[in-house]
């Protein structure tokens, strides 16, 4: 028994590359995403945890003044400064990191 093989033709993927990415570039725009700002962080032992209560003081490893980080969806994109609008907090950008330093989420 003798199987028929072809090749497969396929066209380059520059031809696609610019074909309605500003339609799809629509639908994303309105994905919605998590952003926030991260004053800092610290590691403590789950002693010292289970002691927190009204009044308790968690040091952060940032110091007064210094840029926060901004994160959409748990990942750095940036940095900025802590601003007040109206009555709530917000953050001025200071700093927009590249695309290759975006890679992992802060936490890890």
């Amino acid at each position: 028994m003798s199987d028929e093989v072809s090749t497969a033709a396929f066209s380059e993927v520059n031809d696609f590359e610019n074909s309605g990415s500003s339609r799809n570039l629509e639908i994303v725009s309105e994905i919605p995403v998590l952003v926030s700002a991260e004053l800092g962080h610290t590691k403590i032992p789950i002693r010292e945890l289970m002691q927190f209560g009204p009044g308790s003081v968690v040091e952060l490893d940032r110091l007064a003044g210094e840029s926060i980080d901004l994160l959409v969806n748990g990942i750095l994109i940036g940095r900025g400064d802590v601003v007040i609008v109206n009555e709530n907090f917000g953050l001025r950008i200071t700093e927009v990191l590249k695309p290759e330093d975006r890679l992992r989420p802060i936490s890890e």
